[in-house]
């Protein structure tokens, strides 16, 4: 049991994970039922598998919040479509990808509903290197050209609030996008864009070439990538 922590602290086991570093969260174990002012599904409510593995626990307050899009699927306007671009991106991140689960923390739809991906409270797979700092939220869709419906844009907003809220997420927080911290287009030239005017968008780290810059990330993280940058 410590050998598959150890190895997936470093990224050996799931793609993506490393070493947590930040605040403990106190209020984590009491918020885990919390009711939303926004349309929300659970991942027993949208049917989720179990996890692969059992996922590692983040039970600190993180000073990121990294948006997405997930190209493919694309974008989902009522619950059953929306539904089934989860089950797709499940098994697409469990099945071809290996990691232990769905990647991102939470995703949206185009219908305004939140859906659960490994929830508040747990290390995501959604941007390496940066999972240890970081919430992961998917707008579901390609927004390389078009934005996101309005519902869409709101209740990702009320989201990273109620994270807030509840503990998981700095009042200070930075967002950025995932573009910032991988080398991807993700999440699309429109959507890139909108998120500039959103409360608390940083333009630092300018890429992922800045993430040896980043002071929230741990010695231990940034070994890794050097380690990976040498092997480039």
């Amino acid at each position: 049991m410590i050998v598959a922590f150890m190895m997936a602290v470093l990224g050996v086991v799931e793609r993506g994970v490393a070493l947590p570093t930040g605040d403990l969260c106190e209020s984590c174990e009491e918020n885990e039922l919390p009711t939303y002012n926004f349309p929300y599904m659970s991942r027993g409510e949208w049917g989720a598998r179990q996890s692969a593995q059992d996922v590692l626990p983040l039970n600190y307050t993180v000073p990121y919040v990294v948006i997405h899009h997930s190209y493919i699927p694309p974008a989902c306007y009522d619950n059953e479509k929306c539904v089934h671009a989860m089950k797709a991106m499940q098994d697409m991140h469990i099945d071809k990808n290996k990691w232990w689960d769905i990647g991102y923390h939470f995703a949206v739809g185009s219908n305004g509903v939140a859906y659960e991906g490994r929830g508040w409270g747990k290390l995501g797979a959604h941007a390496l290197h940066f999972n240890s700092v970081s919430v992961g939220i998917c707008l579901i869709g390609d927004w390389t050209q078009s934005l996101p419906t309005s519902k869409q844009i709101k209740t990702a907003k009320a989201l990273i609030h109620a994270g807030i809220q509840l503990g998981y997420i700095k009042p200070d927080y930075k967002l950025v996008g995932h573009r910032q911290v991988r080398d991807t287009q993700c999440p699309g030239d429109a959507l890139y864009r909108e998120i500039q005017s959103w409360p608390h968008y940083a333009p630092f780290p300018r890429s992922h070439k800045d993430l040896l810059d980043v002071e929230e990330l741990s010695e231990d993280v940034k070994e890794l990538i050097r380690q990976s940058s040498e092997k480039q």
